[in-house]
């Protein structure tokens, strides 16, 4: 996703001249080219993260559109009181694009790891929050929200779904219609979700957009009153908004993602999935368990 997070901001610097980029050190090898088109439009700050976003706030106080760039803990939790106070509190546009959230940095340990983003930026009032499953879906989704007026999260991962969907800002996608439960999955998270669910009785219902949630998608496929929420950050963000979506009557709510605490083995993304349960046979033992629940 990250080459095409270069490939989509630069064709959009090309075409929209209020588009500005800020980097915390990160990426700057990958913009190389960007740098040589335009110099006045991109900005290596360093590993200044406080400083670069308040600066990105005050450009698009300007009337620029920014865009800033680092590691997810850098850039949200390292941050969070200046995306707080300098743009979502002053109403300000902007945009703020991560990679590594969760664990794709495995190896590198806590500090690199950042599975709390979503969760923290969910709780800012105006705040939209996107999650694609693909580099496709990333270039869809930025074109469609990048100067929309509002402060906005893009979270991009080292892995992909092995499909793209035509998604829409805002909408999720009905990917399977059933009647036994309904499975939300979220990014990257779609994944193991569909493998999991094949030749099961089940809705999919995929969401790249987290904030604004589309309750209206999910109210009208869920019959069964049965939810299966499956998340690629802390498990259980959006159970809030399917309770609200699905109010006033009772449903009932399994959650899977990652576990609400530090991760402290070394290993690879995929040795975190099978340790986890995020892998398509411990998300199928999760979802038939509901389904027969009572």
């Amino acid at each position: 996703m990250r080459k095409q997070f270069v490939r989509t901001t630069e064709d959009v610097m090309a075409k929209d001249e209020r588009l500005v980029v800020l980097l915390g050190d990160i990426g700057v090898f990958g913009f190389r080219s960007a740098f040589e088109q335009f110099p006045a439009r991109i900005y290596n700050i360093g590993i200044c993260e406080q400083a670069m976003t308040s600066l990105a706030a005050g450009l698009s106080k300007e009337g620029l559109v920014p865009v800033v760039h680092s590691i997810a803990p850098f850039v949200v939790e390292r941050c969070f009181e200046q995306i707080k106070v300098d743009f979502c509190y002053q109403k300000l546009g902007g945009n703020i694009v991560s990679v590594g959230g969760s664990y794709d940095y495995a190896a590198l340990g806590c500090t690199h790891h950042c599975p709390g983003d979503v969760a923290i930026l969910r709780t800012l009032p105006g705040m939209e929050i996107v999650v694609p499953g693909t580099p496709q879906e990333y270039d869809q989704l930025f074109r469609a929200a990048y100067a929309d007026g509002q402060p906005t999260y893009f979270r991009l991962s080292e892995r992909k779904n092995p499909q793209s969907f035509d998604v829409q800002f805002g909408r999720a996608s009905i990917l399977k219609q059933g009647r036994l439960a309904t499975v939300v999955a979220v990014g990257t998270a779609l994944a193991p979700a569909l493998a999991a669910t094949q030749d099961l009785d089940v809705s999919v219902l995929y969401y790249t957009t987290v904030a604004p949630f589309d309750a209206e998608t999910l109210r009208q496929n869920c019959a069964s009153r049965k939810v299966v929420l499956v998340e690629p950050y802390y498990q259980g963000v959006l159970m809030q908004d399917i309770v609200a979506a699905l109010a006033p009557a009772s449903v009932q709510i399994t959650t899977i993602g990652v576990p609400h605490r530090f991760l402290t083995d070394y290993g690879h993304q995929e040795q975190h999935d099978e340790a986890l349960g995020l892998t398509p046979s411990g998300v199928r033992a999760r979802i038939e368990q509901l389904i027969h629940a009572k």
